[in-house]
């Protein structure tokens, strides 16, 4: 079954395809043609002779330049068509032109010579309905009575009504453009932070892990290689496992067509294989769980996970302690994660001066949550991030 269209005049898509022209010329022709087909039945007005039809093409021939000068124009068509009126030809289709071009100045936003223009037209029009005297028209029995006058302000109402309501229209269509774009540019914002917080979380500890693990075999190389070949394997594993959540995390940018991820994204299911990572690294880490674990979705693993490691890559960089703790205490609201790191500083604040802290807080605040990073007045430095189970974070799985 074929789609049903509505019928649109040719006039209107004329001028929705850009063609001034085009629209033009159709106005023409319908003002000639009708005027032409509704003389017959107006014996008091002048037959249209050739300045009659001059000025029926006039008006529309002046709507080439609505566009560049929308003000002018439809005051030009306004004296032309008055000028028809005032001449006492025929009614009929003969004031599409002024619809046209008073519709246009609207819509550019040359309201008031727009409706400066039609309240000329009218007072012209009263002027020859009932005040003029008719020595002065060339058709006498011209005067419009009673319901004819009232039809006549109707239509101009109405022609008025339909050019605010298009305004009115095309103000709101702008408006909802102009709001979808800035929800589009802060999606994307949004995106970008995301992914470079997730690049910077898995590149910085696993780095760091690299780096330390660089340092012990070049001590042991020589001595006892044997352990060398510890730290070169524990080297070339945390590598392999950085580059695949790198890839992973590239993924996001990937095209309609290519696969999604194999793997999923990180969480606390993956804790032990921090703190083995952290072990070779020469950090020993203990890890405490309090309470039954509520039911959360990856939102909220993924981001108590990277917390935890952003925590454990700050001890190994800035912190010359050898051993930290990590607990985590579920309650009926959501998840508290704890970082303590004995200290003292090493090279650098305890707390790190990086984007690692304020990754951590980015994390936690999309999930309405906060977290505290200081001094834990033993010497120390702690971080406690506080999560909660929310309904995004248990119905779909992450956060919205």
């Amino acid at each position: 079954m074929g789609e049903t269209r509505l019928w649109v005049p040719p006039w209107v898509r004329a001028a929705k395809a850009g063609w001034p022209v085009a629209g033009a010329v159709v106005v023409a022709v319908l003002q000639v043609a009708g005027t032409t087909a509704a003389q017959r039945h107006q014996g008091g007005r002048v037959p249209l002779d050739a300045w009659g039809y001059l000025l029926l093409v006039l008006g529309p021939a002046l709507l080439v330049l609505r566009r560049r000068w929308p003000a002018a124009t439809v005051a030009a068509v306004s004296a032309v068509t008055a000028g028809y009126l005032w001449a006492g030809y025929p009614y009929g289709p003969g004031f599409l032109a002024l619809v046209v071009a008073f519709f246009g100045a609207v819509r550019h936003g040359h309201r008031r010579a727009a409706w400066l223009s039609a309240a000329g037209f009218y007072l012209v029009h009263l002027l020859t309905s009932y005040a003029l005297p008719d020595a002065w028209l060339r058709a006498p029995n011209h005067a419009v009575r009673g319901w004819q006058e009232l039809g006549v302000t109707a239509w101009l109402l109405l022609v008025f009504a339909g050019a605010e309501l298009a305004r009115f229209r095309q103000e709101r269509i702008a408006a909802v453009r102009a709001a979808e774009e800035e929800a589009r540019a802060r999606r994307n914002d949004e995106e970008r932070l995301r992914m470079a917080r997730e690049l910077h979380d898995i590149l910085a500890h696993s780095i760091s892990l690299i780096h330390v693990q660089a340092g012990v075999a070049l001590e042991l190389l020589d001595a006892r290689p044997e352990q060398a070949r510890d730290a070169l394997t524990t080297i070339k594993a945390t590598s392999k496992e950085a580059l695949g959540e790198v890839r992973q995390v590239l993924g996001t940018l990937r095209g309609p067509g290519a696969a999604a991820p194999r793997t999923p994204a990180p969480g606390l299911q993956r804790l032990d294989e921090l703190v083995e990572q952290a072990g070779h690294a020469g950090l020993a880490v203990s890890v405490t769980r309090r309470g039954r674990p509520a039911r959360t979705g990856a939102g909220l693993e993924l981001a108590a996970f990277r917390i935890v490691q952003e925590a454990l890559t700050n001890v190994l960089r800035h912190s010359t302690a050898r051993t930290t703790t990590v607990e985590l205490a579920w309650d009926t609201v959501g998840l508290t994660v704890t970082v303590t790191d004995p200290g003292p500083p090493g090279g650098g604040d305890a707390g790190g001066s990086g984007n690692g802290l304020t990754g951590m807080r980015e994390r936690a605040a999309a999930l309405g949550g906060s977290v505290e990073a200081g001094p834990d007045g033993a010497g120390g430095w702690r971080v406690r991030a506080r999560l909660p189970v929310t309904a995004a974070t248990t119905e779909n799985g992450d956060t919205t």
